[in-house]
């Protein structure tokens, strides 16, 4: 017997909108039963979506997670997921590194504006 979920229960489990749902099927990541207008989802459609969310709160792009999941279905399956899945890993950190410090040089960069204002500033007090 299969257990399904309406996509009421899963925007209420995972937070989301149905729009959001709709266009990760419309984006071939996820296959819910069709009954008439009813889309009722599967355990497998459920995990899916779980890790779908999770690679999007990680920042991969919808790209990114089709290639991750379709890498499953055929060879080399889970270990090429794995595989793949490390690499875009190392990829994001390095991004995100990087982003580290331009900001962290931005803000390097506002503190020695700050300090030339208040110096001019003071400057300016003193010769009034």
């Amino acid at each position: 017997m299969h257990k399904y979920f309406t996509i009421t229960e899963l925007t209420r489990e995972f937070g989301v909108s149905t729009r959001t749902l709709r266009f990760y099927e419309d984006e071939g990541l996820i296959h819910p039963e069709r009954r008439g207008r009813t889309r009722l989802f599967r355990s497998a459609d459920r995990h899916l979506i779980k890790e779908i969310l999770r690679g999007r709160r990680l920042g991969f792009t919808i790209n990114e997670i089709r290639e991750i999941i379709e890498i499953y279905k055929g060879p080399p399956g889970e270990l090429g997921q794995l595989q793949l899945m490390m690499t875009r890993v190392a990829e994001k950190r390095k991004q995100l590194n990087q982003k580290r410090q331009d900001i962290e040089d931005t803000l390097s960069e506002l503190d020695h504006v700050d300090e030339a204002c208040l110096a001019r500033l003071a400057e300016l007090r003193v010769g009034s």
